[in-house]
């Protein structure tokens, strides 16, 4: 049964990447071809009254994307024009990061908060449902929102960050590899940081100055402190297993297999989080932030994966 599960698993993933390869030609090409769409700079009012920027585009089902660290909402200017041309495409700057409010204080960024900003967004937007994207610290963000608000949800879509189930099983498989968070924990670590040097994984040389534009409008203690108010402590051997309720949506996982932070093996058994269907697709040539790396790929697949899931 077992090796037949598997089988089946490894045809369908086949199946799907000559899809994707195919679709990512054609979504490429559709891209280029269609005109702009203009995109709003808005904000919503979270209920502790923190106020979120975001950029929106498009009409159709509701999209939100979620950046992570060090990041902000430009993360997602290569996803916008491959999604408004049905979808309302909204990219967040979570709070701390660039033109969002910059409240003081680890407890103003404990995840309950950062959630609600999420559902904040949403009201703005005069809708009642969406889906949710999200990478690094806004994968994090987007899976603890599945849980919050599963009437809300209507698909999710991580990039990079395992489940919270499997996040111990990545701790204690690689605890080296979360030596930077925990420095990032300590009191005073927004003193080493700048905006240069934050921005230095970023490529293009004219992408870069955007980052560069959004850190030194950001707040770097509000960045460590999602690192203080949220990053899991090592695994305790002793403590009984979390149990998180099912997720009732189709889930879309994608990962940089060359992501240096996490490894491909905590999402494992992300299907048995998932009442619906679960797609992974792994990117060997990635890195860490998979949708800069492969954002033909990364792009092409989620719009071809919203397109096969439909919402009412």
């Amino acid at each position: 049964m077992l090796r037949a599960m598997i089988l089946g698993v490894s045809l369908a993933t086949l199946s799907l990447a000559a899809c994707q390869t195919a679709g990512t030609e054609t979504t490429a090409a559709a891209t280029a071809a269609k005109p702009a769409v203009a995109i709003e700079s808005k904000f919503a009012t979270s209920p502790d009254g923190t106020k979120i920027h975001y950029n929106a585009s498009g009409k159709g089902p509701l999209v939100i994307a979620i950046h992570g660290f060090p990041d902000f909402s430009g993360s997602w200017d290569q996803l916008a024009p491959v999604l408004n041309d049905a979808y309302r495409f909204v990219a967040i700057d979570t709070r701390g990061y660039n033109l969002s409010d910059k409240p003081v204080g680890v407890a103003n960024y404990a995840m309950p908060k950062l959630v609600e900003d999420v559902q904040a967004v949403i009201k703005a937007e005069g809708y009642s449902k969406a889906t949710v994207v999200g990478h690094d610290w806004g994968a994090a963000i987007s899976w603890n929102y599945a849980f919050a608000h599963p009437e809300t949800l209507e698909r999710l879509v991580i990039l990079s960050v395992p489940h919270p189930a499997n996040m111990g099983r990545q701790l204690k498989a690689a605890p080296q590899n979360s030596s930077y968070a925990r420095n990032f924990q300590k009191e005073g670590s927004e003193n080493n940081l700048t905006a240069e040097g934050l921005a230095g994984w970023v490529r293009d040389p004219a992408e870069k100055a955007k980052y560069v534009e959004a850190f030194k409008q950001s707040s770097f203690a509000g960045m460590m402190n999602y690192y203080r108010a949220n990053y899991p402590s090592a695994p305790d051997p002793n403590a009984a297993e979390q149990v998180f309720p099912k997720i009732n949506v189709p889930v879309l996982v994608i990962h940089g297999m060359k992501d240096t932070a996490l490894l491909s093996m905590g999402h494992n058994d992300t299907w048995d989080q998932v009442a619906k269907d679960t797609t992974l697709l792994m990117v060997p040539d990635a890195n860490h932030f998979v949708q800069h790396d492969a954002p033909k790929l990364v792009n092409g697949t989620i719009r071809s994966w919203l397109d096969l899931h439909p919402v009412k």
